[in-house]
C-alpha cells in the first residue's frame, strides 16, 4: 500500500499498472478540496493523450493498480 499525503499530490506523477487505451503514466493536474480543506478528489491527466479524469485521491494507495513516478 502506497503512503500518501493528499496536500502533496499536486504534479505527481504516476503509472497505471494495467494500462488502457496506451494511457500508462498520468500527472495529478488538480486537487479538489471539502469546505474544510480536505483532499476529496484528484484530477489524473494521461501524459499521452492529455485526457483527465476525477477520482478519489485514496485510489492511488492501491498499489496493484497505481505505482509512484513513471516506470
Amino acid at each position: 500500500m502506497n503512503r500518501l499525503n493528499p496536500r502533496k499530490l499536486l504534479l505527481s506523477k504516476w503509472t497505471a499498472a494495467q494500462p488502457q487505451d496506451r494511457e500508462k503514466h498520468f500527472l495529478v493536474t488538480e486537487l479538489f478540496c471539502d469546505e474544510e480543506g480536505t483532499v476529496v478528489d484528484v484530477e489524473l491527466q494521461a501524459v499521452i493523450t492529455r485526457r483527465a479524469q476525477r477520482f478519489a485521491w485514496q485510489i492511488l494507495q492501491n498499489d496493484a493498480s497505481w505505482w509512484m513516478g513513471w516506470k
